[in-house]
């Protein structure tokens, strides 16, 4: 009803006589629109601790939100049974980081919250449940002859990644996470479905990645790690989504994992929460030391105990992969974090069991 007439039928008659009126109500105010977070690529700053130290800064990518099919098919050369079935997956927008994460920014973390002896820690969470713990210091080099300033930080547990994460966190004002399997595969798979995201024939992998067949250097026979983003990126803007180092995503590992998700319909943001075990995770992306299938988009890698075998020490470390010197990470960042990832932190602690 037009709003003239609405003030008219509020004036009340009585035999002719004007007898009251009353007045419109008021439009009813509609509830205040949240604040939407900005979803652009930017740049992080990791201010130091020490005013003479550098700010160490990186690039975050964002991710719009999307439908994709996770897994392989069948007649994809060098895949394994735990890639299937293909199965279609929803994926909120969320920010990756557009490289690993380096050397120079992890030392910072290890010099704020490291720690010299095991039992620092635990006097930590004694004083507050919440305080940051830190890693103890690395039975061997943690560098292993590989790239320091630029080039991908190597041989932490997943623990360890997680525990940067939320110094990072903490550091920012910004929520920092581990990638799922599934945002980690959506983003690696940049819109294709090929064995990679340039295609299904591996000979162009040379463009795109540090493996096996192209890692070594003068120094180092065998293969190295190399700075990252010295390679082509992805057609998301994401550099060595394949090789340098093998990347820790948040979830724990199942091998049926695919098999319990509905081919029906689309599965919503999954991910298989880690508990306070501190094997198996999943590992995506292959590193400098593979062979081209294990740097398809689909490839999953399992931590195991094996990774420890190098350690001497009992209980062996929560923190570090001794001799592991394939394994890294990247952050992630979601614009609204799933309700059964807030709050999430690793529960692995030196009791836990393997």
């Amino acid at each position: 009803m037009p709003r003239r007439l609405k003030v008219a039928a509020a004036i009340l008659f009585l035999g002719g006589g004007l007898l009251a009126i009353a007045p419109p109500k008021p439009p009813a105010q509609a509830a205040p629109t949240p604040a939407k977070t900005k979803h652009d690529n930017y740049t992080e700053t990791i201010k130091p601790k020490e005013a003479d130290d550098e700010p160490v800064k990186f690039d975050m990518v964002a991710i719009a939100g999307g439908t994709f099919d996770m897994g392989s098919p069948d007649t994809e050369k060098g895949r394994n049974a735990d890639e299937g079935p293909v199965h279609a997956v929803t994926i909120r927008p969320f920010w990756l980081g557009k490289c690993e994460v380096t050397w120079d920014e992890f030392n910072m973390f290890l010099q704020e919250v490291g720690v010299e002896d095991r039992e620092e820690n635990n006097r930590r969470l004694k004083a507050d449940a919440d305080a940051l713990t830190g890693p103890t210091p690395t039975y061997v080099d943690k560098y292993y002859d590989h790239g320091r300033s630029g080039f991908p930080a190597l041989c932490m547990t997943q623990h360890c990644a997680m525990e940067y994460c939320r110094w990072l966190s903490k550091k920012t004002g910004k929520i920092y996470r581990l990638p799922t399997e599934a945002e980690w595969e959506y983003a690696a798979r940049a819109g294709t479905n090929t064995a990679y995201f340039f295609g299904d024939d591996p000979a162009k992998l040379g463009d795109y990645a540090w493996f096996a067949e192209n890692s070594q250097d003068e120094l180092h026979a065998i293969g190295t790690t190399h700075k990252v983003g010295t390679k082509k990126p992805n057609p998301w803007g994401l550099y060595d989504m394949y090789g340098n180092a093998m990347e820790w995503c948040l979830d724990h590992y199942d091998k049926d994992w695919y098999k319990k998700t509905s081919v029906e319909k689309p599965a919503l943001w999954p991910v298989n929460i880690p508990t306070d075990r501190r094997f198996s995770h999943v590992t995506r992306g292959g590193s400098w030391r593979d062979k081209p299938p294990a740097l398809r988009s689909a490839a999953r890698r399992p931590s195991d105990r094996s990774w420890l075998k190098h350690d001497p020490q009992i209980p062996q470390s929560i923190w570090w992969l001794t001799k592991m010197d394939v394994v890294g990470f990247r952050v992630a960042r979601p614009v609204q974090e799933q309700d059964n990832l807030k709050g999430l932190r690793s529960k692995v602690t030196l009791d836990s069991d393997y």
